[in-house]
This record gives structure tokens, sequence and C-alpha cells, in this order.
């Protein structure tokens, strides 16, 4: 099976898990995805307390050599069991998800693009492009809602950890990106053109 993999990067609260969704949504059951923040590296040695100190958004917090390991099986039409992380405890959990082989593989996160060994695997690369006001806004709520995140520990968070990161990771990342979608979800042109290309994959 011919195989098309997407990466799809861009700094926190730009609006790439939407564009991966989207996108996911134009090929249906030919898509597999997966989320680089599912591979998180699991500290059990550490207490609560000392892994929500932890940088997050650094590379080296992420498993990225199993990423590869998993990418390179799903090119190979195997099957993985893809790690599954709690953010509210910042542990893995003891169950996998299995994710199957499929003619596109779209892989999301914000790192996606920074590590040389995971663009290598990518057959196009996407970063998506917000203003860094909404960003924020999105994160804010996003970390509230979903993660159970009071607003001083985001606070907290965003100055020790994300703006650096991003700065010194996330931005200059853009530069290997074949595609830059400006506003990510709602840039429907962008996501008309890339879905097009996609469902081109899954019909031929």
């Amino acid at each position: 099976m011919q195989t098309l993999v997407v990466g799809v990067a861009g700094a926190t609260g730009s609006g790439k898990t939407t564009v991966a969704h989207r996108l996911a949504e134009s090929v249906a059951d030919h898509v597999s995805v997966l989320q680089h923040d599912w591979y998180y590296r699991d500290r059990p040695e550490l207490t609560y307390e000392e892994r929500c100190e932890l940088n997050f958004d650094h590379p080296d917090s992420l498993d990225s050599e199993l990423l590869v390991e998993h990418l390179t099986k799903l090119r190979a039409g195997e099957a993985i069991g893809a790690p599954m992380y709690d953010f509210t405890t910042h542990r893995r959990d003891e169950q996998c998800l299995p994710v199957r082989p499929a003619p596109v593989l779209l892989v999301e996160g914000i790192l996606v693009l920074a590590d040389p060994r995971l663009r290598e695997l990518l057959d196009i690369k996407v970063f998506v492009d917000t203003d860094a006001d909404i960003r924020v806004f999105r994160r804010i709520r996003r970390d509230i809602e979903k993660r159970g995140r009071t607003f001083e520990q985001i606070r907290q968070q965003y100055y020790a950890t994300v703006r650096p990161m991003t700065l010194q990771f996330v931005e200059p990342s853009k530069r290997w990106a074949d595609i830059i979608i400006p506003e990510g979800g709602q840039n429907a042109v962008a996501l008309d053109l890339l879905a097009a290309k996609l469902r081109s994959v899954v019909t031929t």
C-alpha cells in the first residue's frame, strides 16, 4: 500500500489540531492520525509535583524515537499500539491506542517539524501560522476546560516554558514547511487544496 505521510505543526493554540481533523475528515476511512503529544515520556520516578515542573515544550520531553519507529512500521503496513498520555496526572496510560496502516497518515504536534528524524518521514510538511494573541487565548481556554488547570498555572507555564520554547524550537521549524497555512482551520482555501491532494492519493 502506498502511504502519504503529512505532518502538521505550529505553535500551541495555532489551530493545527483543527487542520489535522479537517484533513482527516476529507479522506474518511482512508486515514490514520497520530498526535506527537501522545508520545510524552513517562516519568513514574517523579512525584506529581515534580512532573508538573517539567518542561513539556522542549523536544527532549517527547519520545520521538518511538514515534519514528511507529511511523516506519505504519508505512511498512504494520499496525501499532500508540501510547496515550494523561495531561491531568502527567503520566502515560496503561492502555495503548491501536492504529492501523492507511493510505494517508497525519502526524500532528508543535514539534513535528523540529526533529530531523521525523521530517525525513514526512511527504508533506505543513505549518499552521496564527497570531500569538489568538493562540494564547485558545490555550487558556483549552487548559482550563480540558486539562483542569488554573489560570495561575497556565500563566506560570506560559512564561516559563511555552513562550521561550516556541521562540527557540517551534517558530524556527517553519523554515522546513512545504506549506504555511495562516489562521489554521479558518483558512478554507488552503484546507480545500490540501484535502484535494489527499483525496487524489486515496482514489488512485
